[in-house]
């Protein structure tokens, strides 16, 4: 029905072939002399989207989820995910040869340390492992007496005979008309942190860091314009960016040389060994730098400071320019959403339409805008019991008919050169059962809670993380995911440090992006989120003592009113999503064609 063209549907590879690939990848591991052997799901950066040539753990293990772990012995084998992919790890992967554990509590050095013995010797790449889960790792092994081995080429390398190249996308310039601050500004900003941090440089190793302090994109992995690189920033003097040469034209070199030296990604560890020798502390971020690097310092005779990268938070606050490209993006969005809510009302009651129709059929409202360059992650689109895998992607395998009597859940985003968007509603098809309205409506006054808080500046997202839960709490229900994660300004859909979880220790500061979307899954039966875009902005409170803030919501999409128990609500709820209906209303109505604005105009009424 729709031509799709940033999303495929093929099923992951399954059985003999993966079989097959653990057994070489075994053998090659008795070659090397090694027991065992650490697969993250990582690349040299830790970015959420790999390229297809780091995807290792994905051809090893046919588990496609974002983030994951697995650990192959001599006679066991796990695949350790978190609690957004069991169900679909235990649907991916050979439970035959493998056991899906989980990725949290308790952390994989657990079961590691209790199927190691006496003098096993455990290989990692230490390319693909911050130096904080190198030494978990290590103490993990040391535990049971086993050693853990540091290699210097991936022995799953070897045995992946067909690994795709690295790419070479090109370069493109995100100029002030949308960065609204120049290289010249930020890099002073960023001075200053290296000066706070006391340290002669920084090495940013995460390429979102790189393309936010040069202004730069890419499209070097799918679903985030990122160009794969690096940088290192001195105290003083220029800094130098490492990049594949072959990604740069002379009009994108030329930018980057006015502020910095350009030099190929190999060129990194003789600039920092060089370095080093004069014993330099040198700044690593915690979260994204490779413990590689920390040893190579080392070695040299360096200091490697390893902290938080101070660039993720001055990223993190948008300033003017970002946040209004943000809103004309979502105001964009909008419009594309209206259409396929509408769209979906008409035909999904038919019975004819598939969870791959619907993500078609969105993909091509959004490209009808003109301004799309990519869907910010692969889109959820799960009917009935789909909709209770949390980050469930359907495949032409697992394509369900949207019918009667379901709920669909569809969570997308979309990348334009001013924002990232990242949305989700749930919709009824047909007539809801109470129950479902119940569990809805509960998710909805979490989300609503989170939406009208009010918190004091610096106040973190742990703090508001219960506001979300608390209703589904009442009748002894939760979901296993956080409420909320930080968007990039055209830049990754899941940015840090800042998020709404029981882990968000960031503090939460005006221009800050944020999801809110709570949900509730009930297992092999239906799946409910909702989730908008919140803008970090400034609340004036009568006789306040210090700064306050809340959030601006930047989504404007209806929330599906059969589907809310008003009797559930309070007078301010109703009245907040009144406002926010006519708000929706306002935005979007004159850009629809007659048909849709009568949709739009039933979808918004107040309630």
């Amino acid at each position: 029905m729709f031509e799709a063209h940033f999303q495929t549907f093929e099923d992951p590879e399954a059985g003999v072939a993966l079989t097959a690939r653990l057994s070489a990848f075994r053998d090659e591991l008795t070659r090397r002399r090694l027991t065992g052997f650490v697969v993250p799901r990582a690349d040299q950066q830790q970015n959420e989207y790999v390229p297809p040539s780091d995807e290792r753990l994905a051809w090893l293990t046919g588990f496609t989820g974002s983030a994951g772990l697995a650990i192959v012995l001599a006679q066991d084998a796990a695949v350790f995910v978190d609690g957004r992919y069991t169900l679909q790890a235990e649907k991916q992967v050979d439970t035959k040869a493998w056991t899906v554990q989980s990725l949290v509590e308790p952390p994989p050095e657990s079961w590691l340390t209790a199927h190691l013995k006496a003098g096993d010797r455990i290989g990692f790449d230490p390319w693909l492992h911050t130096t904080a889960a190198a030494e978990r790792l290590a103490a993990a092994c040391g535990k049971a007496g086993a050693e853990l081995i540091a290699v210097d080429s991936n022995p799953l390398d070897a045995v992946w005979t067909e690994r795709p190249q690295p790419p070479i996308a090109p370069v493109s310039i995100h100029g002030p008309e949308l960065s609204g601050e120049s290289e010249a500004d930020k890099l002073g900003r960023i001075r200053q942190e290296i000066e706070r941090l006391g340290v002669e440089a920084l090495v940013l190793s995460d390429s979102h860091n790189v393309a936010w302090s040069f202004n730069i994109r890419g499209a070097d992995v799918s679903h985030t314009p990122l160009p794969l690189s690096y940088a290192l920033v001195p105290k003083s003097g220029r800094p130098t960016i490492f990049i594949d040469h072959r990604k740069l034209t002379n009009l994108t070199r030329d930018h980057l040389e006015q502020s910095a030296e350009v030099a190929e990604p190999d060129a990194l560890a003789a600039r920092l060994t060089s370095l080093a020798q004069s014993g330099a502390a040198i700044g690593l971020d915690s979260a994204t730098a490779a413990d590689a690097l920390t040893r190579l310092i080392q070695h040299a005779g360096g200091k490697p400071v390893r902290a938080a990268d101070p660039v993720s938070l001055l990223k993190a606050a948008k300033n003017a320019t970002e946040i209004e490209g943000a809103r004309r993006a979502h105001q964009r969005d909008a419009v594309a959403l209206a259409r396929f809510l509408a769209f979906i009302d008409r035909e999904a009651p038919k019975g004819t339409l598939t969870e791959i129709d619907a993500v078609e059929a969105l993909e091509t409202f959004r490209r009808d805008t003109g301004a799309l360059k990519d869907v910010s992650f692969p889109t959820i689109s799960g009917t009935g019991p789909n909709g209770a895998i949390v980050h469930y992607r359907v495949s032409r395998k697992s394509n369900r008919r949207i019918m009667p009597g379901d709920l669909l859940l569809i969570d997308s985003g979309a990348q334009y050169q001013d924002g990232t968007t990242d949305v989700t509603r749930t919709i009824a098809i047909g007539r809801p059962t109470d129950e479902m309205r119940d569990r809805f409506t509960r998710v909805l006054r979490g989300h609503l809670a989170i939406a009208r808080a009010v918190f004091p500046d610096g106040a973190s997202g742990a703090q508001l993380d219960s506001f979300a839960r608390q209703f589904l709490w009442q009748v002894g229900l939760d979901f296993e995911h956080g409420t909320g994660h930080g968007v990039g300004s055209y830049l990754s859909v899941h940015e840090g440090p800042a998020r709404i979880s029981k882990l968000g220790t960031a503090p939460l500061k005006r221009g800050m992006i944020l999801s809110n979307e709570p949900g509730y899954y009930k297992t092999d039966a239906y799946g409910i989120r909702i989730e908008n875009l919140e803008l970090v902005v400034a609340k004036e409170i009568a006789d306040s003592t210090k700064p306050m803030n809340g959030f601006e919501a930047l989504t404007l999409a209806p929330i599906d009113r059969r589907l809310i128990d008003v009797a559930m609500l309070s007078a301010d709820e109703r009245a907040w999503l009144d406002a926010y209906h006519a708000r929706v209303k306002a935005a979007v109505r004159g850009a629809l064609d007659e048909a849709d604005q009568r949709w739009l105009d039933q979808a918004t009424a107040a309630l």
